[in-house]
């Protein structure tokens, strides 16, 4: 049996052969402690790691002392919530579970109050609202640079500036964003920036916290002072090399491989449109990731087609960060979608190694299972599909 076609690049990506390779030198040859001064070992690893907070820095204009390394954007995320200890936080409803989960805990223990954003069926921030509660005051507001579903992309600079004028710590989950558009730390009015080493081409247990000079975070774990006490543990410098020069390539790379990844999308959008009519975009379609396709076949249930083209296609019903439930997404429904458009929704990602090839046969299997489906439950109406 040959290998499914991967179209999941939301919730992670291949390793970049070149990563990989850098990764695999600091796992086998260059394998120190970066702690360990009294050797050469330790010399070349601190090397190392300044290196890629250059790297990880030129990305996101932001300097490389603001940066310390995490396992990934969920441990970012709980550091910056736990540590800052907000009393009063603003969300938006459409942010990681991440995001949503940790402020609930901690309201839930009496420890903060959470202030919900609005957002409309394209999930999509007002603005209006938005301005209205920052100017009530609080201690945190958080949105994501881009969402990990619908794959809108919020416009992080105007967030920032009303943050700024407001005096809020502004944490911008970039975990989708970060290596796919443009992201300014310095000018943007971001206080705290987390990025995911395996949306970006990087290994996964791997990620970065930015951290806005002047701001200081209780830590989470403690335990031999390490990256200034803000996050003790010897260091994953295999990790670390890998994300700092996939960051690298993304600066290199970004502006064309996300060009290219666009056009492969709109061709799968459009094959789709043409032999589904009933399909629907989900989302903002004006401004969202390249690679995101997040539709919805009403009256065909999610759970059916990937039941059909599972062995055969890799794309998901929602984030991969809550899998392990079975409840409606929190992001759609936030969007107050219709049922049948919640449970006919799939996400689709494309990402820089998909193939012309791998979007025509794609298309293909998606439309075939929606037709047997149906026909088996016959609802089957040849003036409403086009066979292919």
């Amino acid at each position: 049996m040959s290998n499914p076609i991967y179209l999941d690049y939301h919730s992670t990506t291949p390793v970049d052969r070149r990563v990989a390779e850098k990764v695999y030198d600091y796992m086998v040859n260059n394998f120190g402690n970066s702690s360990s001064i009294d050797h050469i070992f330790g010399d070349r690893t601190q090397e190392a790691i300044k290196k890629a907070k250059r790297q990880i820095a030129d990305l996101i204009n932001s300097s490389p002392q603001e940066i310390i390394f995490t396992s990934g954007t969920t441990e970012s995320i709980n550091l910056v919530i736990q540590g800052l200890q907000p009393s009063r936080i603003i969300i938006s409803p459409v942010e990681h579970k991440a995001v949503i989960d940790t402020c609930q805990a901690m309201a839930k223990k009496g420890l903060a109050e959470i202030i919900w954003l609005k957002v409309d069926k394209k999930a999509r921030i007002d603005f209006n609202h938005l301005e209205k509660v920052c100017s009530q005051g609080a201690d945190l507001l958080c949105i994501m640079g881009a969402n990990n579903e619908v794959g809108n992309i919020y416009p992080i600079e105007e967030i920032g500036k009303i943050a700024q004028k407001y005096h809020i710590p502004f944490l911008c989950d970039g975990s989708q964003a970060v290596g796919k558009i443009p992201v300014n730390f310095e000018d943007w009015g971001i206080t705290f920036l987390t990025i995911s080493g395996h949306k970006l081409y990087a290994p996964k247990g791997i990620g970065a916290l930015v951290i806005r000079k002047g701001y200081r975070l209780q830590p989470l774990i403690y335990g031999g002072g390490h990256q200034n006490g803000i996050r003790s543990g010897t260091l994953n410098v295999s990790g670390i090399v890998g994300l700092g020069e996939a960051c690298y390539l993304r600066q290199l790379e970004m502006q064309e491989d996300e060009s290219a990844i666009a056009l492969k999308r709109n061709h799968l959008q459009s094959l789709l449109q043409s032999k589904i009519p009933q399909l629907v975009i989900n989302g903002d379609t004006e401004n969202r990731l390249a690679g995101n396709l997040h539709i919805s076949i009403p009256n065909v249930p999610n759970s059916a087609i990937i039941a059909r083209i599972r062995h055969k296609l890799a794309i998901s019903t929602g984030s991969a960060c809550s899998s392990a439930t079975v409840s409606p997404s929190h992001v759609l429904r936030a969007m107050n979608l219709s049922d049948d458009l919640i449970e006919g929704a799939l996400r689709i990602g494309v990402g820089k190694f998909t193939r012309d090839i791998e979007i025509e046969k794609s298309a293909d299997i998606i439309t075939n299972a929606v037709e047997k489906i149906f026909q088996l439950t016959s609802i089957y109406d040849a003036d409403k599909f086009t066979r292919i």
